[in-house]
């Protein structure tokens, strides 16, 4: 039973030592940080901003769906059914906001690295084929030459000369 156990763990410990698995979690903790880096600039820059135009704040527009919507000293609402728009704009724009970082400075940047990496791949083999070619023309000079040492009536008909 112990036997089991331990390659239970073997493998737990094999997955968990993967690749991916570290990759993910880094990239979790790393999402997690950066999420909060967009709320702050959301929060402190756009906000203010969209309020030099309005309202102090983003996340106050709403509008009333029915009747006049009245809000108590703490916020709440105390009659109508407020439609919160501005919440969900702000949620966009940090939304578009993220997205456009992880675009520019994650995205394009490893594309232009494996475009790089893929043409490097590319030309690489473009050599050895070039190689292989050269090599397969040396070939048939040295197959040619070795027909014409014969003698012209000993290689006639048995291979060709392309």
């Amino acid at each position: 039973m112990a036997e089991k156990k331990e390659s239970v763990m073997e493998g737990f410990k094999a997955f968990l030592m993967r690749g991916n698995v570290i990759d993910l979690a880094v990239a979790v903790v790393i999402g997690a940080a950066f999420t909060n880096i967009v709320n702050s600039v959301v929060k402190g820059v756009i906000n203010p901003l969209v309020g030099a135009f309005g309202t102090k704040d983003l996340e106050s527009y709403r509008s009333c769906l029915k009747g006049p919507c009245q809000i108590d000293d703490a916020g709440n609402v105390v009659t109508g059914i407020p439609i919160m728009w501005g919440t969900v704009l702000s949620a966009v724009l940090s939304f578009l906001i993220t997205a456009a970082v992880v675009y520019f400075l994650m995205v394009l940047p490893m594309a232009k690295v494996l475009a790089r990496r893929a043409a490097h791949d590319k030309a690489k083999e473009g050599v050895e084929e070039v190689l292989e070619v050269s090599e397969l023309e040396v070939l048939k000079e040295i197959r040619d030459h070795l027909i014409s040492q014969r003698g012209p009536s000993s290689g006639k008909g048995t291979h060709s000369t392309s």
